[in-house]
Protein backbone atom coordinates (compact mmCIF):
# COMPACT_ATOMS: atom_id res chain seq x y z
CA UNK A 1 0.00 0.00 0.00
CA UNK A 2 1.74 3.05 -1.05
CA UNK A 3 1.07 6.44 0.72
CA UNK A 4 2.50 10.12 -0.19
CA UNK A 5 2.68 14.02 1.00
CA UNK A 6 0.48 16.63 -0.51
CA UNK A 7 2.55 17.67 -3.54
CA UNK A 8 4.18 14.10 -4.12
CA UNK A 9 7.26 14.86 -3.11
CA UNK A 10 7.54 11.83 -1.07
CA UNK A 11 6.44 8.64 -1.31
CA UNK A 12 6.30 5.65 1.13
CA UNK A 13 4.78 1.90 0.63
CA UNK A 14 3.88 -0.11 3.21
CA UNK A 15 3.83 -4.03 3.35
CA UNK A 16 0.95 -4.28 6.23
CA UNK A 17 -0.47 -2.28 8.68
CA UNK A 18 0.25 -4.16 12.06
CA UNK A 19 -1.08 -1.98 15.01
CA UNK A 20 -4.37 -1.02 15.13
CA UNK A 21 -6.24 2.74 13.58
CA UNK A 22 -6.09 4.95 16.53
CA UNK A 23 -7.38 8.68 16.84
CA UNK A 24 -4.75 10.43 19.07
CA UNK A 25 -6.03 13.53 20.79
CA UNK A 26 -3.33 14.64 22.54
CA UNK A 27 -2.50 18.53 22.53
CA UNK A 28 0.74 17.68 20.50
CA UNK A 29 -0.61 15.76 17.72
CA UNK A 30 -3.55 18.70 17.76
CA UNK A 31 -1.07 21.19 17.09
CA UNK A 32 1.62 19.19 15.07
CA UNK A 33 -2.17 18.60 12.74
CA UNK A 34 -3.61 21.64 12.99
CA UNK A 35 -6.57 19.11 13.93
CA UNK A 36 -8.66 17.86 16.94
CA UNK A 37 -6.86 14.52 16.60
CA UNK A 38 -4.42 12.91 13.97
CA UNK A 39 -5.18 9.03 13.04
CA UNK A 40 -2.30 6.75 13.42
CA UNK A 41 -1.17 3.02 13.13
CA UNK A 42 1.69 1.34 13.85
CA UNK A 43 3.98 -0.13 10.74
CA UNK A 44 6.43 -2.40 11.76
CA UNK A 45 10.43 -1.12 10.20
CA UNK A 46 10.56 -4.07 8.08
CA UNK A 47 7.16 -3.41 6.43
CA UNK A 48 8.15 0.29 5.67
CA UNK A 49 9.99 1.67 3.17
CA UNK A 50 10.49 5.14 1.83
CA UNK A 51 10.29 5.31 -2.30
CA UNK A 52 10.71 9.16 -3.14
CA UNK A 53 11.83 12.11 -2.13
CA UNK A 54 13.29 11.01 1.32
CA UNK A 55 15.71 14.07 0.38
CA UNK A 56 12.99 16.20 0.80
CA UNK A 57 12.46 15.12 4.34
CA UNK A 58 12.54 17.35 7.52
CA UNK A 59 12.19 15.64 11.31
CA UNK A 60 11.24 17.39 14.60
CA UNK A 61 11.79 16.24 18.07
CA UNK A 62 8.40 17.03 19.54
CA UNK A 63 9.05 15.12 22.76
CA UNK A 64 12.42 13.70 23.66
CA UNK A 65 13.21 10.93 21.54
CA UNK A 66 9.84 10.93 18.87
CA UNK A 67 10.38 12.81 15.97
CA UNK A 68 7.96 13.98 13.35
CA UNK A 69 8.47 13.28 9.85
CA UNK A 70 6.74 16.14 7.28
CA UNK A 71 7.78 17.07 3.82
CA UNK A 72 10.03 20.64 3.79
CA UNK A 73 7.74 21.45 0.32
CA UNK A 74 4.33 21.01 1.31
CA UNK A 75 4.60 20.22 5.28
CA UNK A 76 2.75 17.07 5.19
CA UNK A 77 3.25 15.04 8.39
CA UNK A 78 4.12 11.37 7.22
CA UNK A 79 5.00 9.53 10.08
CA UNK A 80 6.76 9.47 13.90
CA UNK A 81 9.59 7.17 15.21
CA UNK A 82 10.85 6.59 18.42
CA UNK A 83 14.71 5.12 17.68
CA UNK A 84 14.08 2.02 20.38
CA UNK A 85 10.68 1.19 19.31
CA UNK A 86 10.47 -1.56 16.22
CA UNK A 87 7.52 0.12 14.36
CA UNK A 88 6.94 3.46 13.27
CA UNK A 89 3.54 5.24 13.24
CA UNK A 90 2.18 6.31 10.08
CA UNK A 91 -0.29 8.81 9.50
CA UNK A 92 -3.27 7.03 7.79
CA UNK A 93 -4.72 10.20 6.08
CA UNK A 94 -1.49 10.07 4.03
CA UNK A 95 -2.38 6.36 2.67
CA UNK A 96 -3.13 6.55 -1.23
CA UNK A 97 -5.65 3.88 -1.05
CA UNK A 98 -7.90 2.17 1.27
CA UNK A 99 -6.46 0.60 4.42
CA UNK A 100 -9.77 -1.77 4.93
CA UNK A 101 -9.47 -1.09 8.43
CA UNK A 102 -11.23 0.90 11.23
CA UNK A 103 -10.73 2.83 14.09
CA UNK A 104 -9.91 0.77 16.91
CA UNK A 105 -9.59 3.38 19.54
CA UNK A 106 -9.29 6.91 20.48
CA UNK A 107 -6.64 7.89 23.15
CA UNK A 108 -5.69 10.87 25.14
CA UNK A 109 -9.36 12.20 24.85
CA UNK A 110 -8.93 14.04 27.97
CA UNK A 111 -7.13 16.62 25.84
CA UNK A 112 -10.34 16.94 23.67
CA UNK A 113 -10.81 20.53 22.50
CA UNK A 114 -14.39 21.63 23.57
CA UNK A 115 -15.43 23.00 19.99
CA UNK A 116 -15.09 19.41 18.93
CA UNK A 117 -18.85 17.91 18.05
CA UNK A 118 -20.07 14.62 16.32
CA UNK A 119 -23.54 15.11 17.48
CA UNK A 120 -26.54 16.45 16.12
CA UNK A 121 -24.83 18.69 13.49
CA UNK A 122 -25.41 18.93 9.93
CA UNK A 123 -23.07 16.80 7.65
CA UNK A 124 -22.72 16.95 3.72
CA UNK A 125 -20.92 14.71 1.46
CA UNK A 126 -19.55 17.72 -0.10
CA UNK A 127 -19.97 21.58 0.16
CA UNK A 128 -23.38 22.78 2.49
CA UNK A 129 -26.10 23.87 0.15
CA UNK A 130 -26.18 27.22 -1.15
CA UNK A 131 -22.33 27.10 -1.27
Amino acid sequence: MKGSCLCGTIEYEIDSIDMPVTHCHCRTCQKAHAAPFASTAGVIREHFRWLKGEDKLSAFESSPGKLRHFCSVCGSHLVAERDNQPHVIVRIATLDENPNMTTQMHIWTSHDVPWLDYENIPAYPKWQPGR
